[in-house]
């Protein structure tokens, strides 16, 4: 029987996905995560800590495990996982990503500059030391822009400035996340740095595709209605088809492969984020993994294959041509937290989920747990999610039932 290695933090959405997945494949899983389990003495081919941000001790800690149990294949969920992943495969010669080309997906700073090294539209910026000082990065900053750490994910510490007293409150308040323990830890000689480009209008698109020998597959394009103008960047919804033109949709493709070829992507999931208006398409982000959250939940393939299922197919080398998605227009809304404190009841639970189109209501933080909003944190409340004949009926689905939520929340 085939055996996977899946990489999956503690902290991860996508462990259930993707478990049902390799059940469904009848494959063999062994888990690796950052902290160690109870039970891992009890079930050594099941179970393995790994210090994700220390890749070659996972490749030493992969290839002595691999001895007694061979592996057909590593996945990584993420990007705290791809760039172990990529290591561990190259060591045990499993197909999979060059170790430095995930590297350069992980870091926003390294993949501005190689994108427009290689003439990939993408905005202009320069990366700062956190010791440079926020007066001197100011000076000779464009306005609008935009400010970010290069190790983050989902909108963590991006903020917008549109002249240099916003842009010294956004540079401290990034410094101040940075220095958080477990973000510099995290980090590493990354939480040092502090990237500025050029603020890019226009309507923004998110890609799931599939490299195979360098060639991308277009798996969906997600529009994302909600205009994302700052000062934080807080994704909402997503929708699947988009309702782009023919020839627009060709150009987000076109730059999406750009982007993969630049960096040096070949094989397995990406996820990209591109901007549209008058002058053309600009690649924002791309990374070595697929979408994350519940978000691929609204992703259904052949008779109903998961997306997960696909990435781990592919993985094994079992998948050929991907099979048609699902034609139904589907919708996810990550589920906003309005204000800090510790989460009390929701109310509308029942209502929302009775909203013609809407298929599930998930709350994924517990009664108690303190919520932290952007740009300081990292997670939403929850995930609602619709299918519907078209597009525009699945984004107000989605909408209609978020109307009926309440949270209470505790100072």
């Amino acid at each position: 029987m085939a055996r996977v290695l899946l990489l999956l933090p503690t902290t991860t959405y996508r462990s259930h996905d993707f478990l049902e997945a390799a059940k469904r494949l009848g494959v063999e899983v062994t888990v690796a995560s950052e902290e160690p389990s109870a039970v891992e003495d009890l079930n050594p081919s099941s179970l393995l800590t790994m210090d994700f941000r220390d890749p070659e001790g996972c490749v030493r800690k992969a290839v002595a495990f691999a001895r007694m149990n061979p592996l057909d294949a590593v996945v990584g969920v993420d990007e705290d996982t791809a760039l172990a992943a990529a290591a561990i495969s190259k060591k045990l010669g499993l197909p999979a990503n060059p170790p430095e080309a995930a590297a350069a997906a992980r870091n926003k700073g390294v993949l501005r500059r190689m994108l427009d090294a290689a003439g990939v539209p993408t905005p202009r910026s320069r990366l700062f030391r956190r010791e440079d000082g926020p007066d001197a990065a100011a000076e000779g900053s464009p306005y609008p822009c935009v400010l970010k750490p290069t190790f983050l994910a989902a909108s963590r510490g991006v903020i917008r400035a549109d002249d240099p007293v916003a842009f010294r409150r956004a540079w401290n308040r990034i410094a101040a996340i940075l220095d958080q323990p477990d973000v510099a830890a995290k980090g590493g000689e990354a939480a040092n740095e502090i990237l500025v480009e050029e603020f890019v209008p226009g309507a923004e698109v998110a890609v799931e595709g599939l490299l195979r020998e360098g060639r991308l597959e277009i798996l969906a394009v997600f529009d994302k209605p909600d205009p994302l103008d700052g000062p934080f960047f807080e994704e909402t919804i997503y929708v699947t088809p988009s309702r782009l033109g023919a020839r627009a949709l060709t150009d987000v493709k076109s730059a999406a492969e750009r982007a993969s070829r630049a960096l040096g992507l070949r094989h397995g999931p990406i996820h990209a984020e591109l901007r549209i208006n008058s002058i053309g398409v600009s690649v924002i982000e791309i990374a070595a993994r697929s979408i994350g959250g519940l978000c691929s939940r609204t992703l259904q393939f052949g008779t109903g294959m998961s997306l997960e299922e696909l990435i781990l197919r592919h993985a094994l080398a079992r998948d050929g041509d991907p099979p048609p998605r699902d034609p139904r227009a589907a919708g996810v809304m990550m589920i906003p937290i309005p204000r800090g404190g510790r989460l009390g009841r929701v109310f509308g639970l029942d209502e929302a989920r009775r909203v013609a189109d809407v298929e599930d209501v998930v709350i994924s933080i517990r009664p108690g747990q303190l919520l932290v909003p952007l740009p300081e944190g990292s997670r939403y409340l929850g995930f609602l999610f619709s299918r519907a004949g078209t597009p525009e009926r699945a984004e107000a689905a989605l909408r209609e039932a978020h109307a009926k939520l309440n949270f209470e929340i505790a100072d």
